[in-house]
């Protein structure tokens, strides 16, 4: 941009991880809504602040009462949101944090350009892999509801696409499992890539 300049700060994200004993990173949960990305988000993080470590959740419902309130649930306004949200985690990673996402984030161009905003093996991938039939059982905020009456357009897997990943960091199949046994997925994978002992 024109007239301005990137100003290099002289405290490093290195730095910062190091004070917090950790390394940072962005753990992108994504998945249909109900599929219980914020429940194991959630599970997640309270197992990691028992563990010591540095955190914080951004969670999709939260975000659109804040930094993204005004955008719709268009094509174009779901990738603004992504958008801005990779932005933001990326600043948490730059602090040392672990961060944790909860985004429905159904384009994968989306999450694979968040992905690019950080180094390698900062961003990790977790699909909560939830049926869709278990989704509209669920359906906690009766969201599904009001899409199979058309009283929402383009609800993600209704009338607008999914696209699951391909090659998630994580891959949690969440019918039928304790919200338990799925955090520790992800705390397993965190612990194996050596985010939790840095």
């Amino acid at each position: 941009m024109e007239n301005i300049v990137w100003h290099d700060h002289h405290v490093t994200m290195n730095e910062r991880a190091a004070l917090k004993e950790q390394k940072p990173c962005v753990l992108w949960f994504t998945g249909l809504s109900g599929s219980g990305k914020s429940t194991i988000a959630n599970a997640v993080e309270a197992k990691l602040l028992e563990m010591g470590k540095h955190t914080y959740l951004l969670d999709g419902d939260n975000i659109r009462h804040g930094l993204n309130k005004g955008l719709g649930f268009s094509d174009e306004d779901r990738i603004e949101n992504i958008r801005r949200i990779g932005e933001v985690a990326k600043l948490f990673v730059d602090a040392g944090e672990i961060v944790l996402t909860a985004f429905i984030s159904p384009f994968r161009s989306d999450r694979e350009q968040v992905r690019s905003l950080v180094g390698a093996g900062e961003f990790i991938e977790v699909f909560i892999d939830t049926p869709l039939a278990v989704c509209e059982t669920r359906d906690p905020k009766g969201l599904y509801k009001k899409a199979r009456a058309g009283e929402i357009p383009n609800f993600t897997g209704i009338d607008s696409p999914y696209e699951a990943p391909e090659m998630p960091e994580v891959h949690i199949r969440n019918d039928n499992i304790p919200v338990e046994e799925a955090a520790m997925q992800v705390i397993d994978y965190l612990e194996t890539k050596g985010h939790l002992n840095a």
